[in-house]
């Protein structure tokens, strides 16, 4: 936790103040880790060690979402796991069996003490057929003597024993973000992830289409390490002592803006991914006033023979729980039926008199909505000039550190 509530032991200035704003605002949070070592009973006893009061209910860990993954794929399975009581509690918890006997996936995780033996075992029986799973990517961890090799670097030396490669479940895989979503009932448009990494709690907040913090306390500590990826967070705080202006003021107080020009973006996968903005915002709200007016409600990705929903890439990530429609094609618009003759994108028009696709995600996603607005409001200017701005929704904090 060293970095955004806790630095070498000593909790952050502001990190109890922090809390407590939280908790007496009502606002539901999360502290999430990559850390599997320990249960989140045990975090919740070194966090009071050190001064700060985090309820065990508010923890959530790689072993955690670990767990979380494995029922949903095989449940009441069997697995060979490298860890600690983090990792093996939390398998036990859903009904798990720990063997070493054709077990259905071998599960490596964070421990003080690599034991050679084990990861022998751990080769054979991925050759043998078992599937590799990895609670976290990190390559190194800290410790008061230095860094330590982690899971990440264990991993690598599995996958190169055994040619197959793992499923990291931890940060940065957005899974583990939209898991922690659904434990406190959020929804991304309208929570805020806080770290001190760029690599993980930055990118994996970016990329689950959350509002993204990052803060200079812990293994980022300057604009030069940020330059260096080709992603950015939303905002940059020296600490979370800044934040607890924004609990006092609500969310209307918010800034959305990012830390320099032009919009965030991060290419992985294939696909282009970038935090959700104002116009974005508005776009959803848009639509679910849309359905309490009356109209018919515009089902993502389901086809309407009246209107062609123009597809926009960026909007976050693929969870029912955003239910939010991504494509591939980073600020193409596909115009509605009929409006071939009308200009979009700020009445631009490309050779042959077509609408020209907007130069950017904005561009496109304010597209959307003027479409949307004609297509469906078009005979009736009072209805589309009420739906023409929806407000932001009502934010909940969650709070992640490495």
């Amino acid at each position: 936790m060293d970095g955004v509530l806790v630095h070498e032991g000593v909790p952050v200035p502001g990190a109890n103040k922090l809390i407590e704003k939280l908790q007496s605002a009502g606002k539901r949070f999360l502290v999430l880790t990559n850390n599997s070592i320990y249960t989140p009973r045990d975090l919740h006893m070194r966090l009071k060690n050190s001064g700060l009061t985090v309820p065990a209910g508010s923890i959530y860990t790689s072993a955690m979402a670990t767990a979380d993954f494995l029922q949903s794929q095989r449940p009441e399975g069997s697995a060979y796991v490298i860890g600690e009581a983090g990792l093996t509690t939390a398998l036990h918890e859903i009904d798990y069996v720990l063997t070493d006997t054709k077990p259905d996936y071998v599960v490596l995780g964070e421990t003080r003490r690599y034991d050679f033996g084990a990861i022998t075992t751990a080769v054979r029986l991925i050759k043998a057929g078992s599937r590799f799973i990895c609670t976290n990517p990190d390559a190194t961890g800290p410790s008061l003597e230095g860094i330590l090799p982690a899971a990440g670097a264990v991993a690598a030396m599995i996958s190169e024993a055994t040619g197959a490669d793992p499923y990291f479940v931890g940060k940065p895989n957005p899974l583990m973000m939209r898991n922690a979503l659904r434990r406190i009932e959020a929804h991304s448009e309208s929570t805020v992830m806080i770290g001190d990494r760029m690599d993980t709690d930055v990118l994996s907040g970016l990329e689950a289409g959350l509002e993204t913090v990052l803060v200079m306390s812990g293994v980022t500590d300057s604009m030069e390490t940020v330059e260096k990826y080709p992603f950015r967070p939303n905002h940059v705080k020296d600490s979370v002592a800044d934040l607890i202006d924004w609990i006092e003021l609500g969310a209307d107080h918010v800034p959305r803006t990012h830390p320099g020009p032009g919009p965030v973006a991060h290419a992985r996968g294939g696909r282009r991914v970038r935090a959700c903005t104002e116009a974005g915002r508005r776009t959803i709200g848009l639509r679910r006033r849309t359905a309490r007016a009356g109209a018919e409600a515009d089902e993502p990705g389901a086809a309407d023979p009246g209107l062609r929903v123009p597809v926009v890439a960026g909007l976050g990530g693929q969870d029912a729980g955003d239910r939010r429609r991504v494509g591939a094609d980073a600020g193409a618009v596909l115009p509605a039926p009929g409006a071939a003759d009308r200009p979009s994108g700020g009445g631009r028009r490309a050779a042959g008199g077509h609408p020209a696709a907007p130069s950017s995600p904005c561009g496109a996603v304010e597209a959307l909505r003027r479409h949307i607005i004609r297509a469906q409001f078009g005979t009736n200017p009072a209805l589309r000039n009420a739906l023409a701005i929806a407000p932001y929704p009502q934010p909940c904090l969650m709070h992640t550190h490495s």
